[in-house]
């Protein structure tokens, strides 16, 4: 038995979320059938973690089992024509038995793309929130500070949420300019609530539109609320951009 390690990037526009479902349209369910038929058999996935409807990814990690003897380069390559062009197997290694890419993760990395324009872009709807007021990058990053370390992030879930433990570690979250009026939000932690992010980018942006203060933000994040009462920041705009299985530094690269 070989045991799997893959890194896939996809565009999440088409499909119901990464994690599969009896009758759905997700990542892991296509990719399953491929590799049941290079591998000649049942294959089931295991996922760094699930990506919502709507949520692309920049580098997920999937790892399975298996007694098929493809050499790994192959399953790559084959990929590429049994595979949507809008999901890529990046690398395939064969690594240590009982590799798991869930509960061997030690972080995930999102970022969350916001475009300024006066005028929506149809090109950008899928892969963007688009704003048309400028935001203060300046207090926002003041607010993302706040962060930093182990919180209770219960006022930052949607309903629904799974997840019984919300204490969560955040070891980075910095808002960054790029050219043409763009701006990446990027947040690493040792695991996410379910719509995490994207409702704290939503409260972020509330900050840099100066609908909400640093000190708003500040009483949120300690607040112990279960539900948090805005709609969250566009699928769209989340991208998974890493999953590190080494303990997590500043200077990762």
């Amino acid at each position: 038995m070989r045991t799997i390690k893959l890194k896939i990037a996809y565009d999440g526009s088409a499909y119901q979320g990464f994690q599969k479902q009896p009758h759905g349209n997700t990542v892991q369910n296509i990719l399953e059938e491929y590799l049941g038929k290079v591998c000649g058999e049942v294959v089931q996935t295991a996922g760094s973690g699930r990506t919502d409807a709507g949520v692309h990814a920049l580098e997920q990690v999937v790892s399975f089992n298996t007694n098929g003897r493809i050499p790994c380069a192959n399953l790559v390559r084959a990929s590429a024509t049994m595979l949507p062009s809008d999901i890529v197997i990046l690398s395939a290694e064969e690594v240590e038995a009982g590799f798991h890419a869930r509960f061997d993760a030690c972080w995930k990395e999102y970022s969350y793309r916001v475009v300024i324009n006066s005028k929506p872009n149809p090109f950008l709807v899928k892969y963007a929130w688009q704003l048309r007021t400028p935001l203060n990058l300046e207090v926002m990053n003041k607010a993302a500070e706040l962060l930093l370390g182990k919180h209770d992030f219960s006022a930052f879930r949607s309903s629904g949420s799974v997840d019984n433990d919300p204490v969560r570690t955040i070891y980075s979250a910095q808002w960054k300019a790029l050219p043409n009026q763009e701006l990446h939000f990027v947040v690493a932690g040792d695991g996410f609530l379910y719509h995490m992010v994207r409702n704290l980018v939503w409260s972020l942006v509330q900050v840099g539109l100066g609908e909400r203060t640093v000190e708003n933000f500040a009483a949120e994040l300690n607040s112990s609320r279960s539900e948090f009462l805005n709609a969250p920041a566009p699928a769209s705009g989340l991208y998974l951009s890493r999953v590190g299985y080494t303990p997590y530094l500043l200077f990762t690269c």
